[in-house]
């Protein structure tokens, strides 16, 4: 499947020459089919996700039900990306940590395809797992393909993978979304798990274009900490069984019982690590310094992808109820708002990274923490943009669909000063100790985000309502607003990085 995208083009004995995908290591090949299958799969069944909750062919649950499930579904997922991480590094190594991956959500958009709703949950739980095992390694084995960091193609090589997750993502929703919203809930979801077997099975096939580095287990638990760890996870296994077959039995069960707990963890585990690592003496006093600015960074990100990560939820229930989705008479399924954001980010990306050196060149490119600010105020005027919708349906009439185009245009903009900076600055900023730890950490960030987002939710907030959605969109503006207000002090604490 790789192989009609490669070339010859690096002279020999250039490390990595030989059969290239795009002047870059064939395993790069391999890595961007597995992404842009696994993101097919994962776009598509959350595109479908929140529809299917509400409708009446589906769940047919609230929209702040749907919306808490969605939330925590998105929260767990980044998550997970730190015990994906420890599991590589401590039990199978990358390679093989991304094989299990595949499969577990494999299995578990086919838990989803079953029409049970019994069965359903155990489905988002399952691709839950496969998605933090594998996001969490596959841009690690694409590092690999490269001789350190200093590789002149290493930049562009995350950058053709990049174009990967959003070719994956822009697809999915076509694909999966029509079929889901116009023939069948579960055939949608069974389309997502084909994606994902079409990528395990390409995965399976190049695996031997991948670097050496990416079977290493860089350090193995010993037999004495394998058994303990076992231990204490079996333990914990058990006092939750025990524990929801008691709640269970006595007739007080309701879905809040796993989504309180489940979002409780969202907003604690992002704390405790910030602390932990904050806390740490043994860091120097730079080190320090700079992770008390990554705190403004992790805050900031928090706020950003509590409001932009409702574009999959809240924006996406209220499509369905209240919006013409129609362009010239054609209508089209609400599912396809998910595959704006992706072509506008690789309609815009390249503009935004030509901006950036433009404005360096000429000594005037925005600094990190000004860029967020930026980000902020992005994301806090898309929603009081989204008020104009929302106030036509409150007259009783459907909005338009460029409406909602909009909303994703202004979000996108905001990502686009926010998502690729917060990885640059948090691989600068990371201390010495916690260098392989920090992107997971950054990962928090969305964690703790959606979970506020699943909070508000399961406290029964109407995220659809006027005065909840010009709320958030202040909360993100005035968030923005008084980041670049003390961003002399943030760059203070930044020491030399920008």
């Amino acid at each position: 499947m790789a192989s009609s995208l490669t070339k010859d083009s690096v002279p020999p004995g250039t490390p990595g020459s030989g059969k290239t995908f795009f002047g870059h290591p064939r395993g790069l090949a391999t890595l961007f089919m597995t992404e842009m299958w696994e993101r097919f799969s994962y776009y598509g069944m959350r595109a479908l996700l929140p529809l299917y909750l509400v409708a009446p062919g589906g769940l047919n649950l609230s929209a702040t039900t749907a919306t808490a499930i969605y939330s925590v579904y998105l929260s767990l997922v980044y998550l997970l990306t730190l015990p994906g991480g420890w599991f590589a590094d401590r039990v199978l190594g990358p390679r093989r940590t991304v094989a299990v991956a595949g499969l577990v959500i494999m299995l578990g958009h086919l838990t989803l395809a079953l029409p049970s709703s019994g069965t359903f949950y155990a489905g988002l739980g399952l691709v839950a797992i496969g998605s933090g095992l594998l996001k969490a390694n596959i841009s690690t084995m694409v590092g690999h393909l490269y001789q350190g960091p200093d590789d002149p193609r290493r930049d562009g090589g995350f950058t053709v993978f990049y174009i990967g997750i959003n070719l994956g993502a822009f697809a999915a929703p076509l694909v999966i979304g029509t079929i889901g919203e116009n023939v069948n809930w579960h055939l949608g979801f069974a389309l997502a798990a084909l994606g994902m077997a079409l990528g395990l099975i390409q995965f399976l096939l190049g695996r031997r274009h991948l670097d050496a580095r990416s079977e290493v287990v860089p350090t193995p638990l010993s037999a004495g900490e394998r058994a303990s760890t076992l231990r204490k996870g079996l333990l914990w296994l058990a006092v939750a069984a025990v524990f929801y077959g008691v709640v269970g039995l006595s007739g007080h069960y309701t879905l809040n019982w796993i989504l309180v707990p489940l979002t409780l963890i969202g907003l604690i585990v992002p704390i405790w690590v910030i602390a932990r690592i904050k806390r740490d003496k043994s860091l120097d006093r730079v080190e320090q310094s700079r992770m008390s600015a990554y705190i403004w960074f992790f805050v900031a990100a928090a706020v950003f992808w509590m409001i932009y990560d409702q574009g999959g939820s809240t924006l996406s229930i209220f499509a369905g109820s209240s919006a013409e989705n129609s362009v010239f008479g054609w209508e089209f399924p609400v599912s396809w708002y998910q595959s704006v954001n992706p072509v506008m980010i690789m309609a815009l990306a390249p503009v935004f990274a030509w901006a950036w050196l433009a404005l360096n060149r000429a000594g005037r490119e925005p600094s990190t923490i000004v860029k967020f600010a930026s980000g902020l105020v992005l994301v806090g005027a898309s929603f009081f943009l989204f008020l104009a919708p929302l106030s036509i349906a409150d007259g009783g009439h459907k909005a338009a669909a460029m409406w909602l185009v909009a909303i994703y245009f202004v979000q996108t903009v905001g990502e686009l000063t926010i998502s690729p900076v917060g990885l640059s600055v948090t691989t600068k900023m990371a201390p010495a100790k916690y260098a392989s730890q920090m992107m997971g950490v950054w990962f928090l960030a969305v964690t703790a985000g959606d979970a506020t987002t699943g909070l508000l939710s399961i406290a029964g907030v109407d995220l659809n309502g006027r005065g909840v959605v010009a709320l958030e969109a202040t909360l993100a503006v005035v968030a923005g607003i008084a980041v670049h207000m003390y961003r002399n002090k943030v760059k203070s604490l930044m020491g030399d990085v920008n």
